[in-house]
Formats: C-alpha cells, structure tokens, sequence
C-alpha cells in the first residue's frame, strides 16, 4: 500500500485522507482565520495525531470528528508517509464507491464540505497545495 513512498523511521505529526467517491472527492473549506494554517483553503479529511494513534486511525478519527463518517479498513487503498523539514504527515486514499453523502455530518471545523470532482480538486487555487500534490501522486498510481 505504500507503493513508491519514502521509508521513514521518525514519529509522524498527522495524517490526511483523500476519500474518493467515483471520480469526486470529499473536501472540506477551511475556516478563514488568519492565526490557523490555510486559512480559507480546500483541504482534506485529516490533523493532527493523538496518543499512539497510527497513520489510519488518525485520519479515521479525524473523518469521523469533521465530516461524521465511519470509515474501514476495507475502504483504504494508500498510505504514504511525507517528511517534511519539521515534521512527517501521512497521506491516505480511500475509494468508497457506494458512500452516501447525505450521511455526512458537518463538524464544529470549517466553512463547508463538498464533494468535488477531483480535476476541480486539483486545478483549484484555493486547494492546498502539498495536498493537490500528494493526491496526484496517488492518482499517478490508481
């Protein structure tokens, strides 16, 4: 599942998860307060890591505090560690075809969510761009 991904020995900070329906994705506005990273940036399912958490259940937790969905196992199809000159976050694809979008609760973080044909994702100037990255080299993979 880690096909092409860098080999890494340090703690993670994080992780974020593209969830792809089809050929959408699940994104999430971020709010646009200047004091928070991104502000008012296209951004994915993710944060930061809590306890021993591994990659997965970090963003598990994470898609189920700010969208309210319950992922599995099952669903996960890539996990790919990045370094970065401070810290290592996790990317993670899941391909969940048969989702119901109308089971997604918004959490207490964020403007909205939507869900976004991937090319939109990508081509956005307000998408994260280390994400729009991550997301294309997963895609290059698919």
């Amino acid at each position: 599942m880690t096909q092409g991904c860098p080999s890494v020995t340090e703690p993670f900070n994080g992780a974020k998860i593209a969830i792809l329906v089809g050929d959408q994705i699940l994104t999430i506005l971020r709010d646009d307060i200047p004091t928070i990273p991104w502000p008012g940036m296209w951004d994915l399912p993710g944060g930061r890591r809590e306890n021993a958490e591994t990659p997965t259940e970090c963003a598990f937790r994470e898609t189920w505090e700010e969208l309210g969905l319950r992922l599995s196992e099952h669903d996960l199809v890539h996990s790919c560690p990045y370094p970065g000159r401070f810290e290592t976050v996790w990317f993670l694809a899941a391909e969940c075809p048969g989702l119901d979008v109308s089971q997604v609760v918004f959490g207490n973080e964020g403007q909205e969510w939507r869900l976004a044909p991937i090319p939109w994702f990508l081509n956005h100037e307000k998408a994260i761009p280390h994400l729009k990255d991550n997301l294309s080299d997963y895609l290059a993979i698919r």
